[in-house]
């Protein structure tokens, strides 16, 4: 009568589920450990340890990564010092300072993000403009 028909669309207490979840290690929690995420995670505290995440990882401007991540996605404003691998996209902001190793397809820094890191970017294969047959032509005159 009085619940109706909203109540039973939007779950047992009222709140609909949400698609856009994610986590949140809020400034001044400091984690020492291994962090599984299936969601995107911000971290505006600080990890000391592994990050395995299954979305879009943010590191706040007071943020603070001390380890290897691996993730989807990946915007870093604060401090990062490690092995990071990105499926997609790195993003670097300007107030970045990023040290370690990084694996990702593609990559975008900021003026101002200080960078000291050994790249492996992936990315399109160029396919070559001189087929076999016409090397062995070429190879033969």
């Amino acid at each position: 009568m009085f619940g109706g028909k909203n109540e039973k669309q939007s779950g047992q207490n009222g709140a609909a589920p949400s698609a856009n979840v994610s986590n949140s290690i809020v400034e001044g929690t400091q984690i020492n450990g291994n962090i599984m995420a299936t969601n995107d995670i911000r971290i505006d505290g600080t990890l000391i340890g592994k990050l395995d995440c299954k979305g879009r990882v943010i590191v706040g401007p007071q943020g603070k990564i001390e380890g290897d991540v691996k993730c989807v996605n990946a915007i870093i404003e604060g401090a990062f010092t490690g092995n990071i691998e990105v499926i997609e996209l790195l993003a670097v902001k300007e107030s970045a300072v990023i040290n370690g190793d990084i694996i990702t397809d593609k990559l975008m820094v900021h003026t101002g993000a200080v960078f000291n890191v050994s790249c492996s970017m992936g990315g399109q294969k160029l396919k070559s403009l001189v087929h076999k047959d016409n090397l062995q032509k070429v190879s033969q005159s």
